[in-house]
C-alpha cells in the first residue's frame, strides 16, 4: 500500500494536471469562436463557386476543348489522397478519423488494382499514414509556422497539386478533411477536387446564359481558383473542428481528473484514519500494560 506522503504526491500532481487540462479547455474555446466564425463564413462563397462552375460546366459538357481539370485524363488509374489534418494532438479523434476515412479510400482503391498516392497537410496526418504508406506519400505540407490560416495557404497547396496533375502524376485528386458542425460533432469528409464532379441539380437552370468569352476559356481561368478555394474551404473547417475537438476532449480529461481527485482523496482519509485508529490503539494498549 502506498504511503500518505506518495498520496499526496499523486493527489497534487492530478490538481496540477486538471489545472492544464482546464486551461487548455479554456484556450480552445476562445480560438474557436474565431475559426468557427472564418468556417461557417467560407461555406456560401465556396458553395456558390461550385454552383457557377457547375453552371458553366453543365454548358460545356462533352466539348473537344473542355480543360482537364473538368473531363478529367480519361483514365482512373492513379489517384492522389490530399489529407489534411491537424498539427497538433490532444485532440480526441479528430485527427485519427479523417485518416481512417483516408487509409479505408486507400486499401479500396489498392484492392481495385488502382496506385495510390498521398499528399499529407499537416503532421500527424502525415505521422500515422506513414507506418503504412511511407513509400506512397510522394509530399507533406507542414502548416506548424502558420500562425493564421490565410488563402495564400490554399493557394500554395493548389499550385503544387496542379503541377503533379499537369505532370501526369495522377488521374484523380480526392480532399479529404473534418467538416465542422459543432462542438460534439466534427464529421470526416471525402471531397474529390480532380475532375471537377458537377452535381445533378447544382447545375440544372431553367435561364439560358450566353458567356464571353467561351464556356471553355472561362473554366480553364476557374478551375484553379475553385480547386484553392475548396481547399481553402477544408483548411477552415479543419481548423475550427481541431479546435472544437481539443475543447471537448479537454473538457472531458478535466471531469476526469475530478473524478480521480476525489477518489484519490476518499483513499488517502480512509488511509490516514485508519492509520490514526492503530495508533491510539496502541497508545491505549502501552497505557493499560503499565
Amino acid at each position: 500500500m502506498a504511503s500518505l506522503k506518495d498520496m499526496r504526491v499523486r493527489i497534487a500532481s492530478t490538481k496540477a494536471t486538471q489545472k492544464i487540462t482546464k486551461a487548455m479547455q479554456m484556450v480552445a474555446a476562445s480560438k474557436l469562436r474565431r475559426a468557427q466564425t472564418a468556417a461557417e463564413a467560407a461555406r456560401p462563397y465556396a458553395d456558390k463557386m461550385s454552383a457557377v462552375i457547375s453552371n458553366i460546366a453543365s454548358a460545356a459538357a462533352g466539348s473537344p476543348g473542355a480543360p482537364a481539370l473538368l473531363a478529367g485524363t480519361g483514365r482512373d488509374q492513379v489517384h492522389l489522397l490530399l489529407v489534411c489534418t491537424g498539427e497538433r494532438g490532444l485532440s480526441g479523434a479528430f485527427n485519427s478519423s479523417i485518416v481512417r476515412l483516408a487509409r479505408e479510400r486507400a486499401l479500396a482503391l489498392i484492392a481495385q488494382g488502382k496506385e495510390v498516392k498521398f499528399f499529407c497537410v499537416g503532421r500527424k496526418g502525415y505521422e500515422q499514414l506513414r507506418r503504412q504508406f511511407d513509400k506512397q506519400i510522394v509530399e507533406h505540407l507542414d502548416l506548424r509556422s502558420v500562425r493564421q490560416l490565410g488563402f495564400v495557404n490554399a493557394e500554395d497547396i493548389a499550385k503544387k497539386v496542379l503541377a503533379r496533375f499537369e505532370a501526369g502524376e495522377f488521374d484523380v485528386c480526392t480532399l479529404f478533411y473534418s467538416r465542422f458542425r459543432s462542438v460534439i460533432a466534427q464529421i470526416p469528409t471525402a471531397q474529390q477536387i480532380i475532375p471537377l464532379v458537377v452535381e445533378e441539380g447544382t447545375a440544372a437552370s431553367t435561364t439560358s446564359y450566353e458567356y464571353e468569352p467561351e464556356e471553355d476559356e472561362i473554366l480553364a481561368r476557374l478551375l484553379p481558383r475553385n480547386l484553392a478555394v475548396q481547399i481553402f474551404r477544408a483548411l477552415l473547417e479543419n481548423n475550427a473542428s481541431f479546435y472544437g475537438a481539443q475543447m471537448s476532449a479537454m473538457d472531458n480529461a478535466t471531469r476526469n481528473a475530478g473524478e480521480m481527485i476525489r477518489k484519490q482523496t476518499l483513499v488517502y482519509n480512509r488511509t490516514r484514519q485508519a492509520q490514526i485508529t492503530k495508533e491510539l490503539i496502541e497508545i491505549i494498549s502501552g497505557a493499560e500494560a503499565v
